[in-house]
């Protein structure tokens, strides 16, 4: 995931983050610039941008984007994404006729400390979930702000061990009956990518599943960590419904991402990935948003910073809530927060009548 967006990046900075197995790098949306586009662009502009086109070519057949060139036409996270906040509404009711009753929220927000510098809490004052829940937050447990944790609110945090890992939170409003961290697996816990809460009638669990990596460096750990992961969530299953929700690294279905042909090979699109998302399904679990919207297109919740990606719409779907099948029958609606920005990935927001 880049820094900034106007930070050019030597050949030494992309080797090294290359390299590391332990960093989280998003999926990189494949962006193809048109004839028209290229005639568009004017002096330096156009100078930077057919330097780059250059670069991609020599790099990759897939016009994969791996770095960020001098002038070239991206989003600036700094002047877009802190004031912008639209948020979608529903009055859709469960199958069985019944209006929400829990609003459940979940974002990666990439960085808590540059997300509350956005002014991020905001959204949390507009959408007043019920739980809301956070992915990467950059920062180590003792040193979040204490104003990350809105009045009303419960927060439980957890950090990874290993730098590069960053973290999930939970905020809550309902009183929980006890709340894990990790799945009781050292090798996995270490990370800092789980948090279970049990409610007297549901588990709520947070997730951020680990990135292949770029080169699919981590895919092999990442299967042993979705087995791990999956069998976890079957045995809570048994106990009670589980709502599960996060950044899963996962577009599961073609329609679930800008360019899916030539993202085959591509971290959150691999069929290795896909695969295990599926097996968790086959074990008693929905999708709520393609649930309640099975061909819904251009329906993304991750946009690379680069070349306008979210302007242009050119994402991924990566976040989730998953739930167990037999609170189909609770389920009022899943929404994308596309109006909300101060992160490369927008909000979600899951109503259930329970």
């Amino acid at each position: 995931m880049p820094k900034a967006a106007n930070r050019k990046l030597s050949k030494n900075d992309t080797s090294k983050r290359d390299s590391k197995s332990n960093e989280d790098d998003e999926p990189i949306v494949t962006v193809a610039s048109t004839t028209d586009e290229r005639k568009s662009n004017k002096g330096v502009k156009r100078k930077a941008s057919e330097s780059t086109e250059k670069n991609v070519k020599k790099s990759t057949s897939v016009n994969e984007i791996n770095t960020v060139e001098a002038n070239q036409d991206v989003d600036d996270e700094e002047i877009q994404l802190p004031t912008a906040m639209t948020l979608k509404t529903s009055d859709r009711l469960s199958s069985n006729g019944n209006k929400p009753t829990v609003k459940f929220a979940s974002w990666n927000i990439n960085g808590i400390r540059a997300w509350l510098a956005k002014d991020g809490l905001k959204y949390i004052e507009q959408e007043q979930p019920d739980i809301m829940c956070f992915q990467e937050l950059k920062c180590e447990k003792e040193k979040i702000p204490t104003n990350a944790t809105p009045s009303g609110y419960k927060s439980y945090w957890l950090s990874g061990d290993t730098a590069g890992y960053s973290g999930v939170g939970l905020l809550t409003k309902l009183d929980p009956v006890d709340v894990k961290f990790g799945i009781g697996i050292a090798e996995h816990d270490n990370e800092g990518r789980i948090i279970t809460a049990e409610y007297e009638t549901f588990y709520f669990v947070v997730s951020y599943i680990p990135n292949s990596g770029r080169k699919l460096v981590r895919l092999e750990y990442r299967q042993e960590f979705n087995e791990a992961f999956r069998n976890y969530i079957k045995e809570l299953d048994k106990k009670k419904p589980v709502v599960w929700c996060g950044d899963l690294n996962v577009s599961h279905q073609s329609i679930d991402l800008a360019n899916p042909k030539s993202n085959t090979k591509i971290a959150g699109f691999t069929q290795e990935e896909r695969d295990d998302f599926a097996k968790v399904l086959a074990d008693g679990f929905i999708d709520s948003f393609r649930y309640l919207y099975p061909d819904e297109r251009d329906a993304y919740t991750y946009w690379s910073y680069f070349r306008n990606a979210r302007i242009r719409n050119i994402g991924w779907r990566l976040d989730y809530f998953i739930i167990s099948s037999r609170l189909q029958e609770k389920l009022c609606d899943t929404i994308h927060q596309t109006g909300v920005y101060g992160s490369d990935h927008c909000p979600i927001v899951l109503l259930l009548s329970i």
